[in-house]
């Protein structure tokens, strides 16, 4: 391949063709602008597929919106990380591109006594205000729960008439619809309360470490703090449970076939049945709050909703109960890796720097489980209800004649959905035609063209000149953006069945691939095969008993997939930038996940 000396500017990016007007199917603030064209040229973006691996709708912005701003705020304001401040963000061709801002050196110096008192608080009071976060976050998905939306009746109730309300029901109408946004603004609010502040409590303790053993491996860092109990594993550990407890009381056969509901039928008429369905019932709340993708996308399917994924899974896991493996995740054996690897480097220190080592690895220790378990409160769980409240209001409004499909509201801004809102009440109000239903299904069917076209380019993995060299921590751990990733992008490191990535998760395995570029794809995957994807979501674990390895295009040592992996003992490479276009169905693959190597054997 030959060396590319930078990737392409966006404004030089054309969008495919029938993706024609896109811009204007987002916020004027996500699309980069003529004006600016040579402040935002300077700049250096990177594509993050690892949150958003496709295009996403119109309303499917606000998690970009909402997620991404927060995260800065949080660099920014609230608790002055030394360093870094938040990350820009613009959507182009339907992708989202990212920019870390820096803070200016002079200025680093005055916000590390700020970070330190603000910081320092959290980190001294860590437990007490993280069980005040889950009440929030637990009331805050209660408040959501209570939101309903009901169709405008054919008068305002005489109830109201009698008691002075003096109001009419598209005031409750806008008022929930204004209240659920501001409750999804504050789900992602509190989602980065603690969660920049869990990495930068690991980076402390991988920059110390590496400061003593400049030679240390990465994952040797990684594996000191792994063996965690999160909640972010718990819903595929309801389902090892339930398939044990179908084998144990002799209910499997009858949920071996059919759909659910004739295999809960089936279950119901054998005896043992009763006990394994209340088993079910309970697991569901919340643990069948969980998706699939990873809970940006309005498309995304949940369990609760989708009853058949779980179900899937269960009887997988009951085949595999009764050939007698192991189901569990490895957690023994990981814990004493972890213990082993941690003596070892403790053993060749001296006291002073003994004590400094066991400080910042119990804290990295002790903040470490949020890094996972916040994905289960607010990416699936928040997520489930906001999504399925969403599709509650655009069914009224599919019914009032403004598109044809409940769904079709995604195709829409939020801004647009209020204006939608008071078009379908002044109608009301008035007696007249409300002028949604002749102008939004056009309107809808030209968006959904867009969309289509957007999914059949792949991004650029990112824009513009690169850095000589990537040293923001934050973008190397989760992103996996390094200096000689970029070189890879760029042609001058990977050669033809040769692919480099990060040694996400060790191990060394052979296997044929399974290139998947959705969930929807998951049940394709056989036995003993190696996942290929552009990017893996942490609730894809209950397929990583039939795999042997995953190779994925970005994500780095701290991304969820990669931190997952570790936990269930499977070889990772991550951020290959390309492996999932380049390598093909069917062949044959050695991974190494301990040196981030992917090769192809046939």
């Amino acid at each position: 391949m030959t060396q590319q000396a930078r990737f392409p500017s966006p404004y030089d990016l054309a969008p495919p063709p029938g993706a024609e007007g896109w811009k204007d199917l987002y916020p004027y603030y996500l699309t980069f602008k003529d004006k600016l064209r040579s402040e935002e040229d300077a700049k250096f973006w990177f594509c993050d597929a690892q949150h958003w691996p496709s295009p996403f709708k119109p309303f499917d912005a606000i998690t970009v919106e909402f997620a991404v701003k927060c995260l800065g705020q949080y660099n920014t304001r609230h608790y002055l990380v030394p360093p870094a401040n938040g990350v820009e963000y613009r959507i182009h061709n339907g992708y989202c591109y990212m920019s870390p801002v820096a803070v200016a050196p002079e200025l680093i110096a005055d916000r590390v006594p700020q970070f330190l008192e603000r910081a320092g608080h959290y980190f001294q009071n860590w437990q007490s205000l993280l069980e005040n976060w889950d009440k929030k976050v637990r009331a805050n998905i209660a408040d959501m729960e209570t939101i309903h939306f009901e169709a405008l009746p054919d008068a305002v109730p005489i109830e109201w008439i009698k008691g002075g309300v003096g109001l009419d029901n598209t005031y409750a109408l806008t008022e929930s619809y204004d209240r659920l946004i501001q409750l999804l603004y504050k789900t992602w609010q509190y989602h980065f309360e603690f969660l920049n502040l869990g990495y930068a409590a690991y980076l402390d303790f991988f920059g110390f470490m590496k400061s003593l053993f400049p030679s240390i491996p990465d994952q040797a860092i990684a594996k000191m703090v792994q063996g965690v109990e999160v909640d972010l594993f718990r819903p595929d550990d309801e389902l090892k449970k339930l398939a044990r407890l179908a084998v144990e009381l002799g209910v499997d056969a009858a949920l071996a076939t059919g759909t659910v509901d004739e295999a809960l039928a089936a279950v119901g008429q054998v005896p043992g049945g009763d006990v394994w369905l209340k088993a079910w019932k309970d697991a569901q709340d919340p643990w069948f709050n969980f998706t699939s993708g990873n809970g940006f996308y309005s498309d995304d399917k949940y369990w609760i909703e989708h009853l058949d994924l779980p179900l899937g899974y269960i009887r997988d896991y009951i085949v595999r109960v009764k050939r007698g493996e192991t189901i569990e995740r490895p957690t023994a054996k990981i814990a004493a890796e972890r213990d082993r690897i941690t003596a070892e480097y403790a053993e060749l220190l001296d006291d002073d720097a003994r004590a400094a080592f066991e400080g910042k690895l119990g804290l990295a220790r002790t903040v470490f489980p949020y890094v996972e378990n916040h994905n289960f409160y607010i990416e699936h769980w928040s997520m489930s209800v906001f999504w399925r409240k969403m599709r509650e209001l655009g069914q009224i409004l599919q019914q009032a004649g403004f598109w044809h499909d409940a769904n079709d509201i995604f195709y829409l801004t939020r801004q647009e959905i209020r204006d939608v809102i008071f078009d379908y009440g002044n109608g009301w109000a008035v007696g007249a035609k409300a002028a949604g239903p002749d102008y939004w299904p056009d309107e809808i069917e030209r968006r959904a063209a867009i969309m289509k076209a957007l999914a059949t380019r792949p991004p650029q993995p990112a824009l513009n000149e690169p850095p000589a060299v990537i040293t923001e921590p934050f973008t190397i751990m989760l992103w996996g953006i390094t200096t000689d990733r970029i070189n890879a992008w760029l042609g001058g490191d990977d050669k033809e069945g040769h692919i480099t990535g990060m040694a996400a998760s060790p191990g060394l395995v052979e296997g044929r691939a399974r290139v998947i570029r959705s969930a929807s794809q998951l049940d394709e995957i056989e036995e003993g095969e190696i996942l290929v994807a552009p990017v893996t979501a942490p609730s894809w674990a209950p397929v990583f008993g039939r795999i042997r390895a995953i190779v994925t295009d970005v994500g780095g040592m701290m991304s969820h997939a990669a931190i997952v992996c570790r936990e269930y003992g499977l070889p990772a490479v991550t951020g290959t930038g390309t492996a999932s276009s380049r390598i093909q169905n069917g062949q044959m693959l050695r991974v190494d996940g301990t040196t981030g190597e992917v090769t192809v054997l046939s």
